[in-house]
Formats: C-alpha cells, sequence, structure tokens
C-alpha cells in the first residue's frame, strides 16, 4: 500500500517535469530557415513570439497574402505526406516558438490573412499539417526574427532557404 501511495504522489510531479520541459513530444508545425527554426509553439506561455489575426485590414500590422499558385508566393507549404520528417526541424537554441493569439497585445504583430494584396508576404499552403493560418504565423514570426515583419509596410520581403 505504501508503495501505491509513493507512486501516485509521484505522477503529479512527472507530470509537471514533462509540462515544464516542453510538453509532450507532438509534431508541431514548423519550417527551419539557415540555421534556425520557426516552429508553432505547443504552450502559449513558452512562445517567443505571439501573434494575432485580424478580418479588419486597418488594424493589421502585417499583411499576407493568400496566393493561388506557388510561383507567386513568397514561401509555399505543399506536403502530400502523412508525417513529417522527424529531423526537418530539430529543436536548437535558435528555434523561435510562435504562438497565436485570440487577442493582439500591444507591440504583437497583428496578422490581416486574405486573397487580395498588397500584402507583406504572400503564402501558398497546400498540406495536411499547415494551416493557412500556421503558415502565415510561421512567416511572420521568421520575419520579425529577421528584423522585418512588425509594423512594416506593405513590401516584399521573401524568406530565402526554408524547408519543413
Amino acid at each position: 500500500m505504501l508503495r501505491f501511495k509513493i507512486l501516485a504522489s509521484s505522477i503529479p510531479l512527472i507530470l509537471a517535469a514533462v509540462l515544464a520541459r516542453g510538453g509532450l513530444p507532438g509534431s508541431h508545425p514548423c519550417i527551419a530557415i539557415a540555421d534556425t527554426s520557426v516552429e508553432i509553439a505547443s504552450m502559449p506561455w513558452r512562445a517567443d513570439l505571439h501573434v494575432a489575426f485580424t478580418d479588419d485590414p486597418a488594424a493589421a500590422t502585417v499583411r499576407v497574402q493568400i496566393s493561388d499558385s506557388p510561383e507567386t508566393a513568397d514561401f509555399a507549404v505543399v506536403d502530400d505526406v502523412d508525417s513529417a520528417e522527424a529531423s526537418a526541424c530539430e529543436a536548437n537554441p535558435a528555434t523561435r516558438r510562435v504562438a497565436i493569439s485570440a487577442t493582439p497585445d500591444g507591440s504583437a504583430p497583428v496578422i490581416y490573412l486574405s486573397h487580395d494584396g498588397p500584402a507583406d508576404y504572400r503564402i501558398f499552403v497546400r498540406s495536411k499539417s499547415f494551416s493557412l493560418r500556421d503558415a502565415a504565423a510561421l512567416v511572420v514570426g521568421a520575419g520579425v526574427g529577421a528584423g522585418v515583419g512588425a509594423g512594416v509596410g506593405a513590401g516584399h520581403h521573401p524568406l530565402e532557404a526554408a524547408s519543413l
């Protein structure tokens, strides 16, 4: 009986350690750009950047256009596989985590996602693992990490050497 009590009391501690370390293992949408990767945070409080979405173009700080073809996009996500490659976005000290917030936060980028221009970024997404919002958040997160994206005007900021 004593062993059962010890086991039962240790389960919350083990669970807390797993959550503090980064959560349960799982696949999060991510992109790799050069030596860094940008991923959707599994837990909002672990995010390096919070982004929000708006339906009002006047309230947006970043505009992301949904392209109809990969040729016209700055960033394209196309996957026809059931699971992502395990080593495509390995976490490292340079990994940036992006969380999608329900409401805008002071200095955080506010994304307006539409099919119409003008746009700071253009994305093309045909994916089983990425939503349009995920891709937009990752692209903006990568741009903010490179010094563009927050509070930018209409422009063209292509991302180079990105992979899933």
